[in-house]
């Protein structure tokens, strides 16, 4: 209640590219994961499936720091073999970090693969009348085998021979998983058939330039960190102990008396706009509860005056009283609004508490023996989330400001795999509060829920991945380091954490994720160092 503040299509794979048109999909989880079969040409066109395995946090989150640059190895698993001819390739950007290269393969490329294409026919194929591996005649080899297979089989063969070739001029700047061929396959054949030439079209997303506004802007930031007015130790520390303490208290029912400070009530709310003149009196549900458990200590957090309006109130009794939201009220529709509270006592409850001494402290934190340790304690644990919290605050003002910074050209290929990440999160997170059938799951991870959250969420997206380029660009610029000994460590930490709860996972996707996360850290450290950082309380 409002009365506490408090188009698709299928993509075929043919490692390592990709033939369009592609969809939008989602890596998930396995128990996120819709099953959408795809249609396979042909026993050598595979469909790739990639596995995230999300990163166990710590309490200082770095992870959202990936760095968006060129791989480290070749975007092509396939070695260069040599061509008896050179291809025609037309190399055009297009916007977004984006190239097109439109190949052209020569007859002499395509005869050559035709070629070893029926070679290896000759060395599998069990043709009538002719001993295995013996030389076939090639009119009864195409016939044997099909003349639409064999010519299947040499399109694919001159894709995965030319393909590394085509790519050498963009190889290095290339980033994984973004090639894609954008000619049909059907449209490939047709002028396999007629030319016996081959043409396609590939489009590459490229590590993106960062250009920074002004040059070298981010050494000498000027922060200004705005901090919650409630974080403040000692006071936190202290109602922690009061909240500890009345946690050991023993209710009692108030049986002959009214509603006193300390006590504990449960109630039915209703309310009502007040009556005025011209207008029609109208409930206000936003307002409205039953079964309200209301801690009188607590009088700060609901509507000023409710907590004076119903002092003595007794189980049973029933009070009215007219009262105003405040203009600075949490929820909008009810600000300034004036309504008439009806306020019935269903029970009463006042708390019998032991005596606060020494005998009590290792109930109110574990392996304290004094009042005065607990105390030392509760501080001590409230300084660190103090900190904790003023680093995050720290950090999220600076990473504001880089984005502003920097002005980068984003990749479709960053932006949906950014998006994917923040979609895959936020799945895991409704899974955890509620159980999903496999209907709401399928609903949930489908194409069409992922292409409104990624079009939704575009400016958060887009402004994360600037973040992420920043600070990826920033950590090359100024030469820093992670030692191989934290990389090692936290991996290690990583893995029992899997271990421990019994998940797959895989190390290699882990030091990543590891040496990204330790990188944007060194990042922030280093521009902490280098700011002019300044705090002001809301």
């Amino acid at each position: 209640m409002a009365l506490c503040t408090s188009s698709s299509s299928t993509s075929f794979h043919i490692k390592p590219f990709i033939i369009s048109p592609s969809i939008s999909s989602i890596s998930l989880p396995n128990s996120f994961k819709p099953t959408n079969p795809l249609l396979i040409l042909f026993p050598s066109l595979t469909i790739s499936h990639s596995h995230h395995h999300q990163l166990p946090r710590s309490s200082r989150n770095a992870s959202i720091f990936a760095r968006a640059s060129a791989a480290a190895e070749p975007v092509t698993d396939t070695v260069k073999e040599p061509l008896p001819a050179d291809l025609v390739v037309e190399e055009i950007q297009e916007p977004n970090c984006r190239i097109r290269l439109s190949v052209e393969v020569p007859s002499i490329v395509c005869d050559d693969c035709y070629k070893r294409v029926l070679n290896e026919f000759m060395k599998k194929a069990k043709v009538p009348g002719f001993r295995p591996r013996k030389k076939v005649p090639e009119s009864i080899l195409v016939s044997y085998i099909g003349k639409d297979n064999v010519k299947k089989a040499a399109v694919e063969a001159i894709l995965k021979r030319t393909l590394p070739h085509a790519m050498s001029s963009v190889e290095a700047r290339a980033l994984k998983d973004s090639i894609r061929i954008t000619s049909t396959f059907a449209e490939m054949e047709k002028t396999y058939s007629s030319s016996n030439t081959l043409k396609y079209d590939i489009i590459v997303d490229v590590a993106p330039e960062v250009k920074w506004v002004p040059e070298d802007g981010y050494k000498n930031l000027k922060v200004v960190v705005e901090i919650d007015n409630e974080i403040e130790a000692k006071t936190a520390a202290e109602r922690e102990l009061k909240r500890r303490y009345k946690a050991l208290s023993i209710m009692r029912i108030v049986t002959n008396r009214g509603l006193q400070i300390g006590d504990v009530t449960v109630l039915d709310i209703s309310a009502t706009t007040v009556e005025q003149e011209g207008s029609e009196v109208k409930d206000v549900p936003a307002a409205e509860s039953k079964g309200f458990q209301f801690d009188t200590e607590d009088g700060d957090r609901v509507i000023p005056g409710f907590l004076d309006a119903i002092i003595g109130i007794q189980a049973g009794e029933t009070k009215s009283f007219p009262l105003v939201f405040p203009d600075s009220w949490k929820q909008e529709d009810l600000r300034g609004l004036p309504c008439q509270f009806t306020v019935e006592c269903k029970e009463l409850f006042y708390r019998e508490l032991p005596e606060m001494n020494d005998a009590i402290a290792d109930k109110l934190f574990p392996g304290c023996t004094t009042i005065e340790q607990v105390k030392e304690s509760l501080l001590e644990r409230c300084l660190e989330l103090e900190q904790t919290a003023k680093d995050q605050a720290t950090d999220n003002a600076i990473l504001d400001q880089l984005r502003q910074m920097v002005q980068v050209e984003i990749p479709q290929t960053l932006f949906e795999e950014q998006g994917r990440q923040l979609y895959g999160a936020k799945l895991l997170q409704i899974q955890a509060n509620m159980k999903l059938n496999e209907e709401q799951i399928a609903t949930l991870s489908s194409p069409k829920a992922v292409r409104e959250y990624l079009e939704n969420q575009r400016e958060n997206i887009e402004n994360i991945i600037k973040q992420n380029l920043a600070v990826g660009d920033i950590f090359k610029r100024e030469n820093l380091q992670v030692s191989t000994d934290e990389i090692v460590k936290e991996v290690e930490s990583s893995v029992a954490e899997f271990k421990k709860h019994k998940q797959d996972y895989d190390e290699e996707s882990i030091q990543d994720q590891v040496q990204e996360v330790l990188e944007g850290a060194k990042v922030l450290e280093w521009l902490r160092e280098q700011a002019d950082i300044k705090y002001v309380t809301e």
